[in-house]
């Protein structure tokens, strides 16, 4: 890989199709200067940003619709974060501890990935893996050897795996989410359960910690993170009667998420129409209480596996 004039990563895309193509998988150049990998198999298609290694859309072949969703008014560009998918954050999440100049969530979703491997499984699953490339940029923001690796197996379930390795002579301490966009008919007749009785940080409210009574409804804004918790997630959407399952393994957080309508019109790319209405994040991940320590030479996996099943 090169860099253009502007400092932006140029992809071969006919190498990569070379090295890494596979049945059901290709690469492609997009004309705002991204590169993609399209996936289609016997079981599900789906879109891959490489900057960012930033799965976009996933739709399983038993789905009228996708199950992660990505907003009609998306901005795709080199250094940008896209609106939807499935953003890593990584390796802070929410604001820096210290600087308030670095970027939220951390930098790992705006910079290039470079493929390392893909292969199809036994079951006709496709799948992708890649790592985040480290420039001048991660690395004034965060002076750490490591190495992150996001694995991607896409079939009639969607499978990631999110790996830091610390190469570092010190103990690493990092935060981390998949930060999923899931597209449901009605954000106001959407219910997630599996977090009831759970602490959470209130960040609508300033930060106020409250324990979850019951399942979560939705009629407001909603930005919570629920900590020390393992357990699975169901997002139940009657509108489009189906049910998400969200397991997870290395995870002690999760992230409940919708903007709502004032703060989503401030935003401006959350879609026409009410395009947040149709969608809700629930996300898997380490953040505030359960930041993560790595001590040198080891690793630590954050694994999500997604899938939808119909009511």
């Amino acid at each position: 890989m090169q860099t253009d004039k502007r400092g932006y990563t140029v992809y071969d895309t006919n190498r990569l199709n070379q090295d890494h193509g596979q049945p059901g998988l290709r690469f492609r150049d997009d004309p705002s200067g991204l590169v993609f990998a399209e996936i289609d198999n016997a079981h599900a298609t789906a879109t891959v940003c490489l900057q960012g290694a930033h799965l976009v859309t996933w739709r399983p072949k038993d789905q009228a619709l996708p199950v992660v969703w990505v907003s009609e008014a998306a901005r795709f560009a080199p250094g940008k974060s896209i609106r939807g998918g499935v953003p890593v954050c990584w390796p802070w999440f929410g604001p820096h501890a210290t600087q308030a100049s670095f970027p939220a969530h951390g930098f790992a979703r705006t910079v290039p990935w470079q493929v390392t491997g893909t292969e199809t499984t036994d079951e006709g699953a496709t799948r992708l893996t890649l790592v985040l490339l480290q420039n001048e940029q991660t690395r004034a923001q965060f002076a750490h050897a490591c190495r992150l690796e996001l694995s991607l197996t896409i079939g009639a379930n969607l499978r990631a795996a999110l790996v830091t390795t610390n190469l570092d002579s010190e103990t690493l301490s990092i935060g981390e989410a998949l930060h999923t966009y899931f597209q449901i008919g009605d954000i106001g007749q959407t219910r997630v359960l599996g977090l009831e009785g759970c602490a959470y940080v209130d960040k609508v409210e300033g930060g106020v910690r409250k324990r979850q009574d019951g399942p979560i409804a939705f009629a407001g804004e909603t930005d919570r993170v629920y900590v020390d918790t393992e357990a699975q997630c169901v997002i139940e959407d009657p509108v489009l009667r189906r049910r998400i399952l969200i397991d997870k393994s290395g995870s002690r957080s999760t992230v409940v998420w919708t903007p709502w309508q004032e703060k989503a019109d401030k935003m401006g790319d959350l879609g026409p129409n009410d395009g947040w209405r149709r969608m809700v994040c629930v996300e898997s991940g380490n953040a505030l209480d359960n930041v993560v320590s790595i001590a040198p030479g080891a690793a630590h996996t954050l694994a999500v596996n997604y899938r939808a099943e119909a009511t």
